[in-house]
């Protein structure tokens, strides 16, 4: 073996060191989504209704992790990018209700054990720009094929309002360099509060309506004998109903 192959093994094992540093983002991704799929399926059998609208999830691209340690001064070492860098791995729950964006945190952290590190509530305490959203930093363990690892993953949870409000925010000014006139941010702030006017007069609806559904009652009987999974109903067999009667 000659001094020349030398860069190339090493260039080699740089490689494999990246691509399983990258795949452990997206691993942890994984895992999370799956277990948001559980969430909503909990939630549709305990209150009837999906309080998920949709999810999104990202990895960051290795150009842009490149970029923000040279911005950040941070030295290119995997550890140290794990470490310093948490926004790697990135998952968005839109929902349809704020007070669905509490319950979701709380069946994240109870149900599924994550071990969150910091919260974030631009909810209680909207960014100055109008920024509204649920921010949590959780550790998610991942087994890869030679160990376990603890991946952090930036989950934002927030509702309809406030995902369509920062998307055109983020649109209005994308690659939007000079100072904004102090006109137009007053106008974007205002337009942040009517969306959230919007979302309190949605939930305060929501929970009218549920308690009229409630006080209507009606017959539970068939409802009782209906099992609902994967948005499939499915009759519950006789056998069984008469076993649970037996046992009673």
């Amino acid at each position: 073996m000659g001094m020349s192959n030398y860069p190339i093994e090493q260039f080699k094992k740089l490689k494999t060191e990246v691509t399983r540093f990258m795949m452990m983002y997206q691993f942890a991704l994984n895992e999370l989504e799956t277990k948001i799929e559980i969430v909503k399926e909990e939630f549709q059998f305990l209150h009837d209704y999906n309080p998920i609208e949709h999810t999104k999830s990202r990895v960051k691209s290795l150009e842009s992790i490149m970029n923000k340690i040279s911005r950040k001064g941070i030295t290119f070492s995997l550890e140290d990018i794990k470490r310093e860098i948490k926004d790697i791995a990135g998952l968005r729950i839109t929902c349809s209700f704020i007070s669905d964006i509490y319950q979701i945190r709380d069946m994240l952290q109870n149900q599924f054990d994550l071990h969150i590190l910091e919260v974030k509530d631009y909810i209680e305490q909207p960014k100055p720009n109008g920024y509204r959203s649920l921010h949590l930093l959780a550790e998610v363990p991942v087994n890869m094929s030679d160990g376990r690892e603890s991946v952090c993953v930036e989950i934002q949870i927030r509702t309809i309002a406030m995902d369509f409000w920062a998307s055109l925010e983020h649109k209005i000014f994308y690659k939007y360099n000079q100072s904004v006139p102090a006109r137009l941010i007053q106008e974007l702030k205002e337009a942040s509060d009517s969306a959230n006017r919007l979302d309190q007069q949605m939930e305060r609806l929501h929970r009218e309506i549920s308690v009229i559904k409630e006080s209507q009652g009606g017959d539970d009987s068939e409802e009782l004998t209906r099992l609902l999974m994967n948005n499939k109903a499915f009759q519950l067999p006789t056998a069984l109903l008469e076993l649970g009667r037996e046992t009673e």
